[in-house]
C-alpha cells in the first residue's frame, strides 16, 4: 500500500503561482510513474501532468508551458509548480501513483491506470 498526501493548495490571483507537493509513504518505489489530476466543480477528473520512470514529463494542453511536474526521489515527493494561473485552473488537485513503471513522452495516461490517490487539495484562482 502507498499513502499519498498533498499539500500546498490555496488561493491565488490570476497570473500568480502556487506549488503543490505530494509525499508518498508505505510501499513506495521511486521508479513508478506518478501524476497530477484535477477536478473542477461539475466536471470530470482530468489529467494535468505525468512524470514517467525516466523522469520525463507530459502535460495536458491547457497547462503546457505554465505548469512543471518534478520529483525528489530520495524524499519520495512529487511537485507541481503552477505559474501564470488562470481562474479556469480552479479545482481540487489530486496526486496519483501507479504500482508499475511507465515510459511516456507527451502522453498522459487515464486515471484508470493509477492505483493510489491522495485526498486532494483545493486550488482557487481569482480574477
Amino acid at each position: 500500500q502507498v499513502r499519498l498526501v498533498e499539500s500546498g493548495g490555496g488561493s491565488a490571483q490570476a497570473g500568480g503561482s502556487l506549488r503543490l507537493s505530494c509525499t508518498a509513504s508505505g510501499d513506495t518505489n521511486t521508479e513508478y510513474c506518478m501524476g497530477w489530476f484535477r477536478q473542477a466543480p461539475g466536471k470530470e477528473r482530468e489529467g494535468v501532468a505525468l512524470i514517467d520512470s525516466d523522469g520525463d514529463p507530459s502535460y495536458a494542453g491547457p497547462v503546457k508551458g505554465r505548469f512543471t511536474i518534478s520529483e525528489d526521489k530520495p524524499k519520495t515527493t512529487l511537485y507541481l509548480q503552477m505559474s501564470s494561473l488562470k481562474p479556469e485552473d480552479t479545482a481540487v488537485y489530486y496526486c496519483a501513483a501507479m504500482s508499475r513503471m511507465c515510459f511516456r513522452r507527451d502522453e498522459l495516461l487515464p486515471s484508470s491506470e493509477y492505483d493510489y490517490w491522495g485526498q486532494g487539495t483545493q486550488v482557487t484562482v481569482s480574477s
